[in-house]
């Protein structure tokens, strides 16, 4: 790598800092300091010598040399922070000395030396954002076809966790060499070829395993916080307490961002006047996180939560059957977009209809028409976002005007785009296609009129519908959305409040210790910077919560 953000020459002083947070190793021509599959690697940092990163040999992919490092440098990528498996090799070139910074080590370095922070994080961002353009580096490889619902989850977790990846289209000459290379058949699909692994019918949890982002915790003490759901109230949380010293846990079942991630573009969040997309914003809070110590796992799915706080604990209880003990749980879960109660709706899903609009599900129609089902601003920056790639985009509204529940920046633009059809007072009530979406019926509702019309993507945003299934006995409003605090009355809070002798906190819920934050909230604005206010904010309750349940 050339000399840039991704590789730093420190000045003396500053290598000296490094230094002082490594233990040192004498090394000699060709010995392994890490090699594919090792979990919870250290960062080398090279004092004396030099050593190279490799790709090893697969049956299908020659051996390459990925990085070489000198004196003053150091190795080591993204994977050092978010504990995924390594997957290349790093070996000796010149005997030497190297310093292993473990990473418990280097969070100790994030938090105690901003300025050598600074220069360490930004270099393992640059080196993933390197490695995901080498095809010297790429150690997850996906095969699958375009319209496949299953592929689809893959690639949009590994697109979240910020997998360096390969997408092969199995109907594409490329597609079929590698699925002949690696011994597939068409029933194999979607599946994951590794270094030294290839995964049938994959799906993200197994792809998470299989790298080692699965939930796995080498202590059995209780964490401070445990959160679950990271969305941007969940993130927002994992960033303010990891950052204030808690020992904090981000849970999400399904992948990093929540709906955030799936908007296309966002241009009315603070301080991002030209907009950014949800995944970028979403992103950036992850490794925010992660390099203040957090946590996170994902997909990792919580299905029980003990409430009844057994020695002043909370447990939780996850899918795999582990479980987590933690002083305080943050819900942020969020809301799932509801599906319109038509005929063949779960056939086509990931199929010709989708809950999102990224370039993942926007580029099997790219230039085709579709719909957009939904009057608020996810819809509005899915429909803008489709007509920018070429697709007549039929917007279509239940209520009578999409000024009701949609900014007005975006009302202005859908109104006058050229290739953009505001059809208000409408619903879609039919769908109809062979194995994927090919036309949809929209009916105005005035007139009870009924069109057919060429569809190669239904986009749906409608309604929303708390994710607390999992859930009991807390306290919620009729439409199954969390009270919190004020919101709570006084036959809401159980004998526990009078031991404690206190009203619960804000964005507490009807269990002591428990808070509720962002969509899954009831009362939410349903807006990305409400929803991170309301993360930051409940940590602050978390901290009192403790304070008074110890």
């Amino acid at each position: 790598m050339p000399t840039s953000v991704a590789s730093p020459r420190l000045g003396d002083e500053l290598f000296a800092r490094l230094l002082t947070y490594g233990t040192p190793q004498e090394t000699h021509r060709g010995d392994v300091l890490f090699r594919p599959g090792d979990e919870d690697v250290d960062l080398i940092v090279v004092d004396r010598g030099s050593v190279e990163v490799v790709r090893t040999e697969t049956a299908d992919v020659p051996a390459a040399t990925v990085a070489a490092v000198d004196a003053g440098g150091f190795v080591g990528e993204l994977n050092l922070l978010t504990g995924q498996n390594v997957y290349l090799l790093c070996r000796v070139r010149e005997g030497g000395t190297v310093y292993r910074v473990s990473p418990e080590r280097l969070r100790q370095l994030m938090a105690n030396d901003v300025e050598l922070s600074d220069i360490v994080f930004r270099a393992l961002i640059a080196r993933r954002e390197l490695l995901q353009r080498s095809t010297a580096a790429l150690s997850v490889e996906i095969v699958g076809t375009d319209r496949s619902p299953a592929a689809l989850a893959l690639r949009t977790y590994a697109a979240r966790q910020r997998l360096i990846h390969l997408w092969f289209e199995a109907g594409t000459p490329a597609g079929q060499a590698m699925m002949e290379s690696s011994g597939l058949t068409e029933e194999d699909l979607p599946a994951v070829v590794l270094p030294g692994a290839t995964l049938k019918q994959a799906t993200p949890g197994g792809l998470a395993e299989k790298l080692g982002l699965s939930y796995r915790r080498s202590s059995t003490k209780p964490v401070d916080v445990t959160i679950v759901g990271a969305g941007p109230a969940g993130l927002a949380a994992a960033v303010y307490g990891a950052s204030e010293g808690l020992d904090t846990v981000l849970l999400d079942a399904v992948g990093t961002g929540g709906q955030a991630a799936a908007s296309s573009r966002i241009e009315n969040y603070f301080g991002f006047p030209f907009g950014l997309s949800g995944a970028d914003l979403t992103g950036l809070a992850v490794l925010q996180a992660l390099k203040f110590g957090a946590q996170l796992a994902s997909p990792c799915q919580a299905v029980r939560l003990d409430t009844d706080r057994n020695g002043d604990l909370l447990r939780l209880h996850l899918q795999g059957g582990e479980v987590i003990d933690s002083k305080a749980v943050i819900i942020a879960t969020g809301a799932r977009y509801r599906a319109l109660p038509l005929e063949r709706w779960p056939d086509f899903e990931g199929a010709g209809i989708y809950y999102a609009a990224t370039e993942l599900e926007a580029r099997g129609c790219t230039g085709n028409p579709v719909t957009v089902v939904g009057g608020a601003n996810s819809a509005g920056q899915a429909a803008l976002y489709l007509a920018g790639r070429g697709s007549e985009v039929s917007l279509v509204v239940r209520g009578p005007d999409i000024a009701t529940e949609m900014s007005a920046y975006l009302v202005d633009r859908l109104l006058a785009h050229p290739r953009v059809t505001v059809r208000c007072l409408s619903e879609v009530t039919r769908l109809d296609g062979g194995d994927f979406l090919e036309e949809v019926t929209v009916t105005d509702r005035t007139a009870d009129n009924a069109q057919a019309q060429p569809c190669s993507g239904l986009f749906c945003f409608i309604g929303a519908e708390p994710a607390t299934s999992w859930l009991t006995g807390i306290a919620t409003g009729d439409d199954g959305f969390i009270r919190t605090d004020v919101q709570l009355a006084d036959n809401d809070l159980g004998p526990a409040w009078a031991t404690l002798g206190r009203r619960p906190l804000p964005f507490e819920t009807s269990i002591p210790g428990v808070f509720a934050v962002g969509d899954v909230h009831s009362g939410s604005m349903k807006r990305v910077a409400a929803a991170t206010g309301e993360g930051a904010s409940a940590i602050a309750s978390v901290h009192k919560a403790i304070a008074t349940l110890a």
